[in-house]
């Protein structure tokens, strides 16, 4: 993780729409959700959330799978526990002790 990959993470989940849908993913766990229930659960229509699941996938911040007619997707949890490690590496290293 670098400051540039930090930087699109906090640009994609800094729109209300994309951080519900990312948190409502993390709260799925792996299997993560189809589009239509994410869409359901939010009340977004399809398109809208169409738009920012592609952002979303973009930033590798949520995968997505195809499971027949449906698509998935969960939220990337290995690229969201490098950013926290990223974001408190240096965590009070100036502290005096």
């Amino acid at each position: 993780m670098d400051i540039k990959n930090s930087l699109k993470i906090f640009d994609t989940l800094s729109q209300e729409t994309r951080l519900q849908v990312f948190r409502l993913l993390v709260q799925a766990g792996p299997e993560g959700l189809s589009a239509g229930a994410i869409g359901d659960e939010l009340g977004i229509l399809h398109n809208t959330l169409s738009f920012h699941l592609s952002h979303l996938s973009n930033a590798e911040i949520v995968t997505s799978y195809r499971q027949g007619r449906y698509v998935f997707y969960s939220a990337n949890f290995e690229l969201m526990r490098d950013f926290i490690a990223f974001m408190v590496q240096d965590c009070c290293s100036k502290q005096q002790v």
